[in-house]
């Protein structure tokens, strides 16, 4: 994929959260996205849930050993496009994405819920809301006594119980939020 989307950078919309967050305003996000755009935006590892995974590093999906893409490219290429077996413990080494039939993974589903049953605001910023079981996190907070903001360009199915919504671009609204 990094030939597709390997020059991507952060939008408007990822730095003036990334802003919003280190002004302490935004603890963390939960996103579905493999991009990595959060983190390149500024926000750390840590305070980035990434429910779906990540398409920038590769992992054994036996023992979840961290493989960088460069030296799976290589040995991709030495061995004319077989991907490599963990050195580690030997299983299957692939993207660090969730793939379709693939268990979501359990830390991340737990982080995403904990934030959800915890905050006071939740803002679901430029999503359908149509994929589960992500799109749940949203309608958790509202029912836990949480505010919800929905900021997405189209209608979604949670606009009509949501305290706040928005259609408009995302970082025209967000940057309307930043602390100078």
């Amino acid at each position: 994929m990094a030939d597709q989307f390997g020059d991507a950078r952060p939008g408007r919309g990822h730095r003036a959260l990334a802003s919003l967050h280190r002004a302490g305003k935004v603890p963390a996000v939960i996103t579905q996205n493999i991009d990595n755009l959060h983190q390149a935006s500024g926000f750390s590892p840590q305070h980035v849930v990434e429910l779906h995974g990540n398409t920038t590093f590769a992992t054994c999906l036996d023992c979840n050993a961290r493989y960088e893409l460069a030296w799976v490219r290589q040995r991709m290429d030495a061995a004319n496009g077989c991907a490599p077996d963990c050195p580690s413990c030997g299983g299957y080494i692939k993207t660090a994405t969730v793939s379709f039939g693939q268990a979501m993974p359990d830390a991340a589903m737990q982080r995403a819920q904990d934030l959800a049953l915890h905050c006071d605001l939740f803002l679901a910023i430029g999503s359908s809301l149509l994929v589960w079981p992500a799109a749940g996190f949203p309608l958790m907070a509202k029912r836990n006594g949480a505010k919800l903001a929905i900021i997405n360009r189209e209608a979604t199915e949670f606009d009509e119980i949501a305290d706040l919504v928005v259609r408009q671009d995302i970082g025209t609204v967000l940057e309307s939020f930043i602390v100078h």
